[in-house]
């Protein structure tokens, strides 16, 4: 993400059960934060043998001289609770960038408040003022409670599609022609 745009979030306060909880930009010295967030995301979606980040990947990746992504914390009473990496994509069809939401997680004492529902509702402010085409993320088809609160936002599934990825080893014969 180019340097010079607007950060994802300049903060989002939400009073909730008596807590304050606010969304923010982060900084480098947030790292740790994100990756232990991320971390907990890969085991609650039971892939953490896939998780291999580490903190200079994203210092680099968040904050390096090229930055590819952005990430927001949501803290209550000063602690990270929550986090919301983004990144930029294009639609050819359209003609127009567009936002994907790569992660949101919360931790699990603070579901059910509101707080990933205002992550999204911040990205998707920001996607509107950049003349975005459209706010896209994938979710997990086992996750039956964050599918049907996406679907009260408004999301609808794209069933007609399949996510593929290669990776590992087989993108590295894939590189190499094969």
């Amino acid at each position: 993400m180019a340097p010079d745009r607007p950060s994802v979030s300049e903060g989002v306060n939400r009073p909730l059960d008596g807590a304050m909880y606010r969304w923010r930009a982060t900084t480098e010295a947030d790292v740790p934060e994100i990756l232990r967030l991320v971390r907990a995301l890969a085991e609650y979606e039971r892939i953490a043998h896939e998780f291999t980040a580490t903190a200079e990947d994203y210092r680099r990746a968040f904050f390096g001289p090229a930055p590819e992504a952005e990430a927001m914390l949501c803290e209550a009473d000063g602690r990270a609770v929550a986090v919301c990496v983004v990144t930029r994509t294009f639609s050819s069809f359209a003609g127009r960038p567009g936002l994907w939401i790569e992660d949101v997680f919360v931790e699990p004492e603070h579901r059910r408040r509101g707080i990933a529902r205002a992550a999204f509702a911040e990205v998707a402010r920001r996607a509107v003022a950049e003349g975005c085409a459209h706010l896209e993320w994938n979710v997990l088809d086992w996750n039956a409670p964050a599918i049907a609160a996406y679907e009260a936002m408004g999301a609808a599934p794209r069933n007609e599609w399949t996510d593929m990825r290669v990776s590992g080893p087989a993108l590295a014969r894939l590189a190499q022609g094969g």
